[in-house]
């Protein structure tokens, strides 16, 4: 995983060696903020910078109330607005809630599914903590790494666009002329690109099928093709458009759209998160011949941890490897 960050740090460098090629190295201050040109050397809107999206949408691409988490059970009252926080999440409090949003889905909000696709992705919502690929620190996928709640960087080249997020260390190139695409498919795609005046369209294929859109369990399959739009609304603000189109899980194409916002500190910067090394034990404590979490006891609160051997699992299997 290091060497893979290490070479992701390369590959920026080399793109940003590009940028500084096609990039106007004159700026002017104006109370303390550096003034970014709007456009970069080639007459191409500047997306040079540090981003990140403002809303709700890794929760839950649709329209939704506030909740009392992910993982919710049954209350007193037999009503789904009166769910409470279940075991899993209880002793994290108002942390574990779940905000509210008026949802990303364009149009009548509502995500097309086929009947047989909807009862797999409500599986998929009542077994979040076991199913989302966001908590075993996967590569989050595109669209969902640029709505997650950390920031991404992106460098333009004279050919190239190349993104770095700072979950899982994921990043991506968005390649402005033909290219072959990938041997294999992947978590992130393949991305190709071209103008259409001032807006940068990006054709993203080549998808795995494993990732979901959002922590609510809605999910695609390896047959996900995307169209993305990134408009420029200010110096500092882009709106990105995104249809989504797969067969095997959507009766007919549909688009979420949400404005990047540029973070706009002086030393803005994308820190590495290294998550894999965090999911760790959650992923594998339950191969240790020893249970090393089993216990938390707060003021008032005890927290008690059972591990299962997932299905089809056998412990001294893994302890040959």
């Amino acid at each position: 995983m290091r060497s893979w960050f290490n070479g992701s740090i390369v590959a920026t460098a080399l793109a940003a060696a590009a940028v500084s090629a096609v990039i106007s190295l004159s700026v002017t201050r104006s109370q303390g903020q550096a003034v970014r040109p709007a456009r970069i050397a080639n007459g191409q809107p500047n997306f040079n910078g540090v981003w990140q999206a403002l809303n709700e949408a890794n929760w839950d691409l649709q329209a939704h109330e506030a909740r009392a988490g992910m993982v919710t059970q049954k209350g007193v009252y037999d009503y789904e607005y009166a769910r409470v926080p279940a075991a899993p999440v209880v002793a994290l409090g108002a942390a574990a809630g779940v905000p509210g949003s008026l949802g990303v889905v364009q149009g009548d909000g509502q995500i097309p599914y086929k009947p047989e696709a909807v009862a797999i992705k409500k599986e998929n919502s009542e077994n979040w903590i076991d199913r989302d690929p966001e908590l075993k620190c996967y590569l989050p996928g595109v669209p969902r790494a640029m709505y997650m709640p950390y920031p991404f960087a992106i460098v333009q080249g004279t050919d190239k666009i190349h993104m770095t997020y700072a979950f899982s260390n994921a990043a991506r190139v968005i390649h402005m002329s033909k290219v072959e695409g990938p041997p294999d498919d992947t978590y992130m795609g393949h991305s190709v690109g071209h103008w259409e005046k001032n807006t940068l369209v990006v054709e993203v294929s080549n998808f795995n099928g494993k990732n979901w859109f959002d922590r609510a369990g809605n999910f695609h399959s390896d047959a996900l093709h995307l169209v993305e739009r990134y408009s420029p609304i200010s110096a500092d603000a882009i709106r990105y458009e995104v249809t989504i189109t797969d067969p095997k899980v959507f009766t007919r194409p549909w688009t979420i759209a949400m404005p990047l916002y540029r973070r706009l500190e002086p030393n803005a910067t994308v820190i590495d998160y290294p998550c894999m090394e965090f999911s760790e034990e959650f992923m594998y404590g339950h191969l240790r011949k020893q249970q090393l979490v089993k216990r938390w006891e707060g003021e008032t609160i005890i927290v008690d941890i059972t591990r299962k051997i997932p299905p089809g699992e056998r412990l001294h299997d893994w302890y040959r490897r």
